[in-house]
C-alpha cells in the first residue's frame, strides 16, 4: 500500500485540488483500536489501483487534523473511517466492517 501520510492541515487544501484530477482516499485510522488494524490491515492486502491516491491519518497522533477533516467534508468523524473526495468534496464514507478497497474503487470510478 503506497500511504501518503496526512501529518499536516495543509494537505487538506492539496487533497481538495487534487481531487477535481484524480481520487483522493483519506483512511482515519485509531492505533488503539483492533477493529482499525483489522481494517487497516484489509486494505493494505488488497490490490491498490495507482488512479487513486491514498492518505494515512493517525488520528491519536493529529486529532485537531481528524476534526477538521469531519468540518471542512461535512462528515461524522467515526474510527476507523474512510473517505473519498472527488471534486473538493467528499463523496462517499464509511467505517468499521463497511471498509472494502473493492467498494473505494468502484465508488472512486463512478460518474
Amino acid at each position: 500500500m503506497n500511504w501518503i501520510n496526512l501529518t499536516n492541515e495543509e494537505y487538506l487544501h492539496q487533497i481538495k485540488l487534487k481531487s477535481n484530477t484524480k481520487p483522493q482516499v483519506i483512511f482515519k485510522h485509531s492505533t488503539r483500536c483492533s477493529i482499525s488494524s483489522m481494517a487497516k490491515s484489509r486494505l493494505e492486502r488488497s490490490t491498490q489501483t495507482n488512479e487513486i491516491d491514498f492518505y494515512f491519518l493517525d488520528l491519536i497522533k493529529y486529532r485537531l487534523i481528524s476534526n477538521k477533516i469531519a468540518e471542512e467534508f461535512n462528515v461524522y468523524h467515526e474510527s476507523p473511517q474512510i473517505l473519498i473526495i472527488k471534486n473538493g468534496e467528499c463523496i462517499y464514507d464509511e467505517s468499521h466492517s463497511g471498509i472494502d478497497m473493492r467498494l473505494i474503487i468502484e465508488q472512486s470510478m463512478a460518474a
